[in-house]
């Protein structure tokens, strides 16, 4: 029988699983870059534990898994913020906010951790360029660095201008800051020397991978944050196990009732003798 005339789907069947996944793709592409489905997202993220803006270069600084995460992300994703990028980091924001809420326990041994960073640096650098900046920024690492190392600490990230480090030796801990202060000295920018300021304090953070995370943590970076050019603020409770007899403690602040930090810290301006 001449079946000739009767009718036949156009194309060979490749042609046709060709054409059924560029529309697909097409559709998936159109749902991503959806601006009602995108908000929706945001949304729900905005009222999910964590951090509702992760994503953004401040939050993806660090060095634990979430951040890195993240940052692969976002450098999938490229300049096309979407309803696939804003999932994905609504996920690593939950993943972030279980460490945090892990984190707030307490480790199996005492930490001293210091948190330096360079004051008004951010200012300069807005002046000098990328080239200058990156140049200057390996001289402090160079600089801050040897003594951590030197004295058995762990550098456990960097923070732009700054650094997070851990000692398992509180005395170790403040030499190591007290030469990296004078180390830093050597390193000028615009014919002026670098100026840095640090804050110390010891407990038993939770380690989780290479990071730690806890009260103690948020403690030190709070004191840090609240140290003058030069200055070296350390906690009461890292102060008691120190060699007082070296020190001179030029200010005792008491009551500093610091975001993130307990309420009964007290905070001490130390310079050795």
């Amino acid at each position: 029988m001449d079946d000739s005339n009767e009718e036949r789907p156009a194309g060979t069947r490749g042609e046709r699983f060709r054409d059924g996944a560029a529309r697909a793709g097409r559709a998936a592409r159109d749902l991503d870059r959806s601006p009602a489905l995108r908000s929706a997202v945001q949304r729900i993220r905005s009222v999910l534990p964590g951090d509702a803006h992760f994503g953004d270069p401040l939050s993806l600084g660090g060095a634990r898994h979430a951040e890195f995460a993240g940052r692969t992300v976002v450098g999938l994703t490229g300049d096309r913020p979407g309803v696939v990028r804003e999932v994905g980091l609504g996920g690593l924001q939950l993943w972030q906010a279980v460490l945090e809420r892990f984190g707030s326990g307490v480790g199996d041994r005492e930490v001293t951790l210091v948190f330096t960073d360079l004051v008004d640096f951010s200012r300069w650098a807005l002046q000098a360029g990328d080239d200058e900046v990156f140049r200057v920024l390996r001289l402090v690492s160079e600089a801050w660095e040897k003594p951590v190392t030197d004295r058995a600490g762990t550098v456990v990230k960097r923070l732009g201008d700054g650094m997070m480090a851990a000692f398992a030796d509180p005395a170790a801990a403040l030499d190591a800051v007290v030469e990296a202060r004078s180390r830093l000295a050597d390193v000028t920018v615009d014919g002026g020397a670098l100026r840095m300021r640090a804050g110390l304090h010891i407990g038993r953070p939770r380690r989780v991978g290479g990071d730690f995370l806890g009260v103690a943590v948020n403690t030190a970076a709070r004191i840090g944050d609240r140290a003058k050019a030069d200055e070296i603020l350390v906690s009461g409770e890292l102060l008691e196990r120190l060699d007082e007899s070296t020190l001179r403690v030029r200010r005792k602040r008491w009551g500093m009732n610091l975001k993130g930090a307990p309420d009964d810290l007290t905070v001490h301006a130390v310079e050795p003798l």
